[in-house]
């Protein structure tokens, strides 16, 4: 598959997870096809993608049923911070 940024033959079809919102709104979509090209770095979805994406998250109540995820966080405050 060729690369729409930089036209490398060798973008491939990736899936990821991505989620949305937070607390009660959170939806997390997964197996999203993300394209992604070796030779520049790049990932992007197709506008067919995005589309897909945004009924999702409009019909969530029918699309998606709830299920328990557990969820951690980052120790920020015993790690020092440094700004360079």
């Amino acid at each position: 598959m060729k690369c729409a940024l930089c036209d490398n033959g060798d973008a491939r079809i990736v899936y990821v997870s991505r989620s949305y919102g937070a607390g009660d709104d959170l939806l997390v979509i997964e197996n999203i096809p993300v394209i992604s090209c070796p030779a520049c770095g790049e990932r992007y979805m197709t506008a067919q993608t995005l589309h897909e994406l945004e009924a999702i998250k409009a019909e969530r109540r029918q699309r998606a049923p709830l299920r328990t995820v557990a969820v951690a966080e980052f120790p920020t405050a015993s790690l020092p911070i440094e700004i360079v």
